[in-house]
């Protein structure tokens, strides 16, 4: 560990280590805590944001720490393509949601049209 102030304290990287290895672990608590100490000291630490989104509990979150490490660096390719799987994933279901809407209007709009013609048109 490095000193730093007379007492021995770990740097930046050391506290990352730290991080990941709580967040690999499964201690998502002591991570959380240790990512954002590392950014309150730097605000644009690109990894320390993608731990945060890797161990955010929900999408929402995760969205916005994928988001704000593309603010730091456009040409984070990970961010992106984890962006881009989030959104293209909520659009399928959304279009599975109008698709079946769809189908469903249409049996409905059908069987009306049958029993309108079975009423009124066919004699009994």
């Amino acid at each position: 560990m490095s000193t730093s102030s007379g007492g021995l304290q770990p740097n930046r990287e050391e506290l990352l280590q730290m991080g990941i290895r709580a967040a690999k672990a499964g201690n998502t608590d002591a991570a959380r805590i240790t990512f954002q100490q590392i950014l309150s000291q730097d605000k644009r630490n690109e990894r320390a944001m993608m731990w945060m989104a890797k161990i955010a509990s929900t999408k929402a979150e995760r969205k916005k720490w994928l988001n704000r490490v593309l603010s730091v660096n456009p040409d984070n390719e990970t961010a992106r393509k984890q962006l881009y799987r989030m959104n293209h994933s909520e659009a399928a279901k959304q279009n599975r949601v109008l698709l079946i809407f769809g189908v469903v209007s249409g049996v409905m709009i059908v069987l009306g049209i049958v029993i309108v013609v079975w009423l009124f048109v066919l004699p009994h």
